[in-house]
């Protein structure tokens, strides 16, 4: 049985190839803010995760999905069961609307503004991983560095936040704050209601352990 996480990147991919070369298609699914309010296609908060600008935008994205929406699979199957698949596909699906709710309240009205890509659900994903696992070593693409998790994870925002600033392409970086806030929120919950382990007290007992590591190391 094929995993979700490699059905959602085939899905994505095919429906992003389609886009490159189909405008009205793109058009049609692409978040526009003032199309959803005034013409309610509230649908475009899901679809316009399944289009890309370009191909290094759906390689990066897809890439950073299969790595990370792996091991998250076999971590949700390992701790909520048969409920693995539909907490999964939930996270997925709601990241992807989430993350986009701060922007479609700022730019209801702006004509000119549209959005695209599966950016916040990745982003969620990614910090769900980093949330189970902050001190697991991660090696970016591209830079041959082994970092914790957790100290990816502040990087990644920090440069999202810079790049929401620009606001130079259609590419919404501040989809990928909002997009790990709501995931560590959706995780903390739904492991509240669907099984026993503590992922607040996990990710403290782990961090809790690398500075007493720091603490040891520059107090010989």
């Amino acid at each position: 049985m094929i995993s979700l996480t490699l059905f959602i990147i085939v899905l994505t991919t095919a429906v992003s190839f389609i886009s490159f070369s189909n405008e009205i298609w793109m058009n049609k699914l692409i978040f526009h803010p003032p199309s959803i309010h005034g013409n309610k296609e509230w649908y475009r908060f899901v679809t316009c995760g399944f289009i890309h600008a370009d191909i290094p935008h759906l390689l990066f994205n897809m890439y950073s999905f299969y790595l990370f929406g792996s091991a998250i699979e076999l971590f949700f199957k390992d701790t909520f069961g048969d409920r693995c698949y539909f907490i999964f596909l939930l996270l997925y699906i709601t990241s992807l609307i989430a993350c986009l709710i701060p922007t479609y309240y700022k730019q209801i009205n702006n004509y000119n503004y549209y959005s695209l890509g599966a950016s916040g659900a990745v982003s969620a994903i990614v910090f769900v991983y980093i949330f189970i696992a902050p001190m697991q070593n991660i090696e970016p693409m591209f830079i041959q560095i082994k970092i914790p998790a957790f100290i990816f994870g502040i990087i990644y925002l920090a440069v999202s936040a810079y790049l929401s600033k620009k606001g130079n392409s259609n590419i919404n970086h501040s989809a990928h704050l909002w997009g790990a806030v709501y995931g560590i929120i959706f995780f903390i919950i739904v492991c509240k209601i669907n099984s026993k382990f503590n992922p607040v007290s996990n990710f403290l007992m782990q961090l809790d352990g690398f500075f007493y590591n720091v603490k040891h190391f520059f107090n010989r």
